[in-house]
């Protein structure tokens, strides 16, 4: 029997695409995507139409595993659910709760995953993590400036005459996107790209500039010095922006000639990008997530936010600068404190280090839920190591990651197509819901009910009780429901958030705490001067083959380093190399590209640890200036003959 079922994808990706799976005799046979979903239009990006490998995998995790004389073996699920309870009340009896530590990412964005938090707190609670690995810079930022964090509605760039990438791959990180810049350009706007990288996107635009990594804060000060010598802000920019004046005095606080040669820019660029800012806008600036991925992050973020604001872009249709889009904004999810109820927490970023040096008391226990920090965080060596040497770390997963290879219990959980929970998208305002289109393997739970069978065996079993259905029913009814929204029109196909207008701040008013925009005033330190013996920034990259470290097929041979020819001479196309960090060390394989910036070695992010392709092995933990998000792309590196 052939039947189409349809549901929602989970994964890390700003497009939470609506999936219609062909099943037959109980086996999904094909996906694609939904064409009557308004983003998703009847396609899936690679990673995801390939995902019945994935699903089908012989490595596929069917069985717990539990961890004896050193290696791990599979054993019954009240086995492995009975260990994990007896030494959780034993620790928490002997150290105290805060000695336990979960730890909840991204590998999966269902809303019900949340639910792990909310047992730990009541367990607990116990220690938690704090900071964002992916976006905290730019979260804190545009928290900061405007109060809020959300985006225009994405078709609002259909009225815009300007579109600027600013450090953004939509081909690879927003493939839904593209189609709408596209719409945006037949209707004549031009779409401009800034970044340091040459990438599959720069083919897709009117207009494409590289600049120095890190660059971009000098280049934005550089355009709002040309925007206010010119007389090209907007002049009511006062009655809804604080510190107009010092922001003003920040910009030229350099000569145009010195803001442009930080950014490695020629001062044309900066005098053409104002333009389009203000009198060829509307302007919508739309700002790659990696741009707060550095050590004055947030700054760059802000420098963006003040572009907008004082150029008259904010507020209006065809205009704002997107970061994100609030996706959890419909659901109630206020029952769980998150930090507020945790006794400690560990910022991500510095997963391995504080992991390690934390006491009174130490961490003894790690829960790790769809997280794979060995291989996503930095300094992978010692995040490994810090998981290595706890007395219990469980992972929840469906194959045995670097991380769960390190575990004392593997819970096998369920994969996208088998998941039930809700989905908001951080790329657009739609919601959807995630419904089962096959039952898991026998062996494999939900991480639900993986948390439920836990509860039943602490104490807890009413907390948690009900069907993932009537979990999800009470995080939708509190907001949607008073709205005429429920759950089933969430599994009929599509539904738009209600909640956020088409235009953001089109009143002007901001939840800030005087109402205005709060520009920013200072410029960050200069950056460090590169070393002299590591001249190369390492720029870990998104790819269309990967959904971070879950990729569509298994990693093989050396990972690729993709360099201009002159970047390291004598390294021939094709050589193995080593490439060397200040705290590690990998051999790769050299790829020529001549489009790319001679300052720059490209990797595919989420490579694996064990398999030496984790590009984190060699990126020092640090932070980011607010916001405690990873300062991932300030790592200078140097290629060697292997």
């Amino acid at each position: 029997m052939l039947e189409v079922r349809r549901t929602t994808c989970n994964r890390d990706c700003p497009d939470a695409c609506s999936i219609l799976a062909t099943v037959e005799d109980g086996r999904v046979t094909r996906l694609g995507g939904d064409p009557q979903h308004p983003v998703t239009q009847g396609s899936l990006c690679y990673r995801t139409s390939r995902f019945l490998e994935t699903q089908y995998s012989p490595e596929r995790l069917t069985q717990p595993l539990l961890r004896r004389h050193g290696v791990l073996v599979p054993v019954s699920f009240e086995e492995a659910i009975d260990f994990v309870a007896k030494e959780l009340l034993r620790i928490r009896q002997e150290s105290g709760p805060a000695a336990i530590f979960h730890y909840r990412s991204g590998g999966s964005l269902g809303v019900l995953k949340m639910l792990s938090d909310y047992y730990f707190e009541l367990f607990g609670p116990v220690t938690s993590k704090r900071g964002d690995i992916c976006s905290g810079a730019g979260d804190a930022a545009q928290l900061l400036d405007f109060g809020e964090e959300d985006s225009h509605d994405l078709f609002d760039l259909l009225n815009a005459k300007q579109i600027i990438l600013w450090g953004k791959n939509v081909v690879v990180s927003s493939p839904h996107t593209l189609p709408v810049l596209k719409q945006a350009q037949q209707k004549g706007a031009e779409v401009t790209l800034l970044d340091p990288v040459h990438h599959k996107t720069a083919h897709h635009v009117d207009h494409f500039h590289t600049l120095r990594p890190g660059g971009d804060f000098a280049l934005a000060m550089a355009v709002a010095q040309v925007l206010f010598e010119r007389g090209w802000t907007d002049p009511r920019a006062f009655e809804y922006c604080d510190h107009l004046d010092e922001f003003r005095a920040l910009s030229a606080s350099r000569p145009l000639s010195s803001w442009c040669a930080e950014a490695d820019v020629e001062e044309g660029l900066a005098i053409d990008l104002a333009e389009r800012l203000g009198p060829k806008g509307p302007c919508a600036i739309l700002v790659g997530w990696g741009m707060g991925r550095r050590i004055f992050g947030a700054a760059t973020v802000r420098a963006l936010d003040a572009l907008a604001a004082i150029s008259g872009n904010l507020g209006v249709p065809g205009g704002g600068v997107s970061f994100y889009y609030k996706r959890r904004g419909a659901y109630d999810t206020r029952f769980i404190k998150g930090e507020a109820a945790a006794p400690r927490t560990v910022c991500e970023p510095l997963f391995g280090e504080e992991l390690l040096t934390m006491k009174d008391p130490e961490i003894r226990a790690v829960w790790i839920t769809a997280g794979n920090p060995v291989a996503m965080l930095p300094d992978s060596a010692n995040v490994a190591a810090a998981l290595a040497s706890r007395e219990l770390v469980v992972v929840v997963d469906s194959f045995l990651t670097d991380t769960a290879a390190l575990a004392t219990v593997v819970f096998p959980t369920t994969t996208l197509l088998e998941a039930d929970d809700l989905l908001g998208a951080y790329g657009h305002h739609y919601l959807g819901a995630a419904t089962p289109v096959v039952p898991p393997p026998a062996g494999v739970r939900s991480d639900l009910e993986i948390i439920q069978a836990l509860a039943a065996r602490t104490g807890h079993a009413q907390a948690l009780a009900g069907s993932a259905r009537e979990w999800k029913e009470r995080i939708v009814a509190p907001r949607l429901g008073p709205l005429g929204l429920d759950l089933a029109a969430l599994e009929g196909g599509y539904v738009r958030n209600p909640l956020p207008a088409q235009v953001l701040f089109a009143d002007r008013k901001f939840k800030t705490p005087t109402g205005k925009v709060n520009l920013l005033t200072q410029a960050p330190e200069a950056p460090p001067m590169a070393p002299p013996d590591r001249p190369l920034f390492l720029m870990s990259l998104s790819t269309e083959k990967s959904q971070s470290a879950q990729w569509a097929k298994p990693q093989t041979g050396l990972s690729v380093a993709t360099i201009h020819p002159e970047a390291a001479p004598g390294l021939g196309d094709g050589s193995v190399a080593r490439l060397v960090s200040s705290i590690g060390a990998l051999q790769v394989q050299i790829r020529h590209d001549l489009r790319q910036r001679k300052d720059v070695v490209l990797l595919p992010k989420g490579g694996h640890f064990r398999a030496g392709r984790a590009a984190n092995a060699l990126i020092q933990a640090r932070t980011t200036d607010l916001g405690e998000g990873g300062a991932l792309y300030d790592e200078r590196v140097r290629l060697e003959p292997w």
